[in-house]
């Protein structure tokens, strides 16, 4: 056994190459166990029908990100997104990742925080320069989100999805949390995601923007995450699945919120040191 090599004989480099159709493969396997044991077209019909049920959830949440975007807050947290933002495939709206991390910020920040989710189901990177930029540059966030892209892969058009990115990322300030795509898992997409992501990322550092690590939190899940952490209709996240996506972005938004704690002192002190002063 070489440096270059490890106990198993492997170098670090084949292990590497090897990941994808090992993975590729569990996928199949657990495919192929699930629809052996329920039959392929019952299997399909039930994801069709799971599917239907869940969007008829869509305007469920979309209303009650809206009824809740006129609570006040002492803090002001906007998210971009599609239909993971809005949290479908969740048990309620608040438990999608937006919901949990703006629990965070409440927790960490001990402050009241209001919610604006600029996100649409089934958003793509197009329609949300479209649709969520002109609304976003309205307001003044103290913390923000994005994860937009997903449905960008089904029509893949890697220079439209090039242009739309860094448009987004233009019109974000600086303190903006962006994500990358999560792991698809099969192998044809895997493709389209990685390279969707080398734009994302060359994108977010022109722009000096944090990236949450949302493809490999997700890819780390492997056959328990496929098999636990999706929704009914095996696309949206589950609960379990939308806790892995706000443990992506927590380091940021942590981060974040210990920036926004510390203002907040130092604003306290500069405003009691003024009452002293007119004393």
């Amino acid at each position: 056994m070489t440096a270059s090599t490890s106990p198993t004989g492997i170098a670090p480099a084949d292990r590497s190459r090897a990941s994808t159709p090992a993975l590729a493969a569990g996928v199949r396997l657990a495919a192929s166990t699930l629809l052996g044991t329920i039959g392929v077209r019952p299997f399909r019909g039930r994801v069709l029908a799971n599917k239907a049920t869940l969007n008829d959830t869509l305007p469920v949440h979309s209303k009650w990100w809206r009824d809740h975007a006129a609570t006040e807050g002492e803090l002001l947290y906007v998210a971009i997104g599609d239909s993971a933002a809005q949290g479908i495939g969740a048990s309620r709206p608040d438990r999608s990742y937006v919901g949990v991390l703006a629990d965070d910020l409440r927790a960490a920040t001990g402050r009241s925080v209001r919610v604006v989710n600029l996100s649409v189901s089934g958003a793509t990177t197009w329609l949300a320069v479209q649709d969520q930029l002109p609304r976003f540059r309205r307001l003044s966030p103290d913390v923000v989100t994005v994860s937009i892209g997903a449905n960008d892969i089904a029509g893949w058009n890697p220079a439209a999805f090039d242009r739309n990115i860094r448009t987004i990322f233009a019109a974000l300030p600086p303190h903006a949390v962006v994500a990358d795509l999560p792991c698809f898992h099969l192998p044809h997409n895997e493709r389209k995601v990685a390279e969707a992501n080398r734009m994302l990322r060359a994108a977010a550092r022109e722009h000096g923007l944090a990236v949450a690590s949302l493809h490999e939190a997700t890819r780390r899940q492997g056959l328990r995450g496929i098999l636990t952490q999706f929704a009914r209709d095996m696309f949206h996240p589950n609960d379990h699945g939308y806790a892995v996506w706000a443990a992506a972005f927590r380091p940021s938004i942590t981060a974040r919120a210990a920036v926004l704690s510390q203002a907040e002192i130092v604003h306290g002190g500069a405003a009691t040191a003024a009452v002293g002063g007119r004393r």
